[in-house]
């Protein structure tokens, strides 16, 4: 009686019923009811506030990031983190951006629909392995507490010693703890600002030419460091002239960083490059590319 009842179907009764037994079916079948238009209800707002698109968007946002290798993560979508995300965009760099404010994602998402992002707190160790820190080649924190960056320094460092980390310091007195704690390279962003326009006043056209060829206006032409390791066999420990001329593709060195770190600019075409040098290329992204085809360096 109960499955006829709640299923409409209107077959025969079961067995006459009595007086309770109706009064039981009738509660039933309006407790039913409202039960399955509640259900409807939910179902509809369910669908009607995007929770059904966002759980499926997640869904995609996690499959594409399980396929990241060799990528850049942003911690802090900030001003910092917008613009390095705007110039890594335009030098077609892979990269993905942790921020636990969702609005600032959400005011990015607007214009750039395909970024690819986590709405999480960056200093936990498992939001870090999410974002692939372990196969990623470049970490950039740029969050406005100086103790956060330190934290996510140290997470990215024991999970992935090879990676390279840049990391945002608001005060002086945290650029050495950060480089204790891994930190490849730290920015005073306020110090650069204030070097970057001081710059322009006594050397206008230096500045604005590294601009454009590190900016969105300078797409086309690139920088490249080629290391010895990457140099066909029968070029290394070679002078950088024939290193230059070989497979020319148009490309000039413009510096040579030894194996102490330190860089020569414009170098002698006798130069040696040994083991542990890079050769600091400058040319248009198509003779860079072609230039990284001969060496074989996909």
């Amino acid at each position: 009686m109960t499955t006829l009842s709640v299923t409409t179907v209107g077959f025969s009764e079961v067995k006459p019923l009595s007086d309770g037994g109706r009064i039981f079916t009738m509660f039933m079948l309006l407790t039913s009811w409202g039960t399955f238009a509640f259900a409807i209800t939910r179902i509809t707002q369910f669908v009607i506030s995007g929770e059904i698109n966002k759980y499926f968007k997640a869904r995609r946002l996690m499959s594409v990031i399980d396929k990241l290798e060799n990528h850049v993560i942003i911690c802090g979508f900030g001003r910092n983190g917008r613009q390095a995300a705007h110039t890594l965009r335009a030098h077609g760099e892979k990269f993905l951006v942790i921020e636990s404010n969702e609005a600032y994602i959400e005011e990015y998402l607007i214009g750039h629909s395909d970024l690819i992002y986590i709405n999480g707190d960056a200093t936990e160790d498992e939001v870090l392995q999410r974002a692939g820190v372990s196969k990623a080649k470049a970490l950039i924190t740029s969050l406005p507490a100086d103790a956060d960056n330190v934290f996510i320094v140290l997470s990215a460092r024991a999970i992935n010693p090879n990676i390279q980390i840049i990391s945002r310091a608001s005060g002086k007195n945290s650029m050495p703890k950060l480089k204790k704690a891994g930190a490849d390279s730290v920015i005073m962003p306020d110090k650069i600002g204030g070097t970057h326009m001081a710059t322009l006043v006594s050397k206008p056209d230096v500045i604005e030419f590294i601009d454009y060829l590190s900016g969105e206006e300078g797409e086309a032409i690139n920088m490249e460091s080629v290391p010895y390791e990457n140099l066909p066999p029968g070029i290394r420990d070679q002078p950088l002239y024939d290193v230059m001329k070989w497979e020319k593709t148009g490309v000039n060195c413009i510096g040579i960083k030894s194996a102490e770190g330190k860089f020569i600019i414009n170098p002698p075409d006798s130069t040696i490059i040994t083991k542990g040098m890079k050769v600091i290329v400058l040319g248009t992204k198509w003779q860079i590319e072609r230039m990284k085809k001969n060496l074989g360096d996909q």
